[in-house]
């Protein structure tokens, strides 16, 4: 009977509308993703402290960017797996900034391209003065094709909030 009952609230839980699947941040929130997605741990959001970032696919990126001197070592979550983490559905990403500056970013780039989520530049956290908590980068040096003001726009500093259109 136990397991019957069981069952029954797991094939509930599965097909309820609001059901949420990740777990909840522990620490303080540092990224809202909202819009078309499928995998939630809030009222219509999936939200996520460091450690949930750190626990996605991580890659490092060492780089040259228009914002630093010389090359820079990025670290942080591939974007892909960040859309993977939340099952975004949506074409388009509304980037958004701590300062609400935004940008719109096909969300092709981050399957195409490896791009991360840098929370890390040379080994040490980025505080919000220094383009923190997250910083989207493009493999600009890996891709030279990518070092252009198309993509010097879309690399969003001071990450809040994405939204999946």
């Amino acid at each position: 009977m136990r397991i019957a009952v069981a069952a029954f609230l797991a094939a509930f839980a599965l097909s309820a509308g609001g059901a949420l699947a990740l777990d909840a941040p522990k620490g303080p929130v540092v990224l809202t993703v909202t819009g078309a997605i499928t995998e939630t741990n809030a009222p219509g959001a999936a939200e996520f402290d460091m450690a949930m970032l750190a626990a996605l696919a991580q890659k490092t990126t060492v780089t040259a960017t228009p914002w630093t001197t010389g090359e820079v070592s990025f670290a942080g979550p591939l974007g892909s797996a960040l859309l993977d983490a939340v099952g975004a559905t949506g074409a388009t990403l509304k980037v958004t900034a701590l300062n609400d500056y935004s940008a719109e970013v096909p969300a092709a780039d981050l399957r195409e391209h490896p791009v991360i989520l840098a929370t890390t530049m040379d080994g040490k956290p980025m505080s919000v003065r220094e383009k923190g908590p997250l910083f989207l980068i493009y493999p600009f040096d890996a891709e030279p094709d990518l070092y252009n003001e198309t993509y010097f726009n879309r690399s969003v500093w001071q990450i809040a909030r994405i939204e999946v259109r």
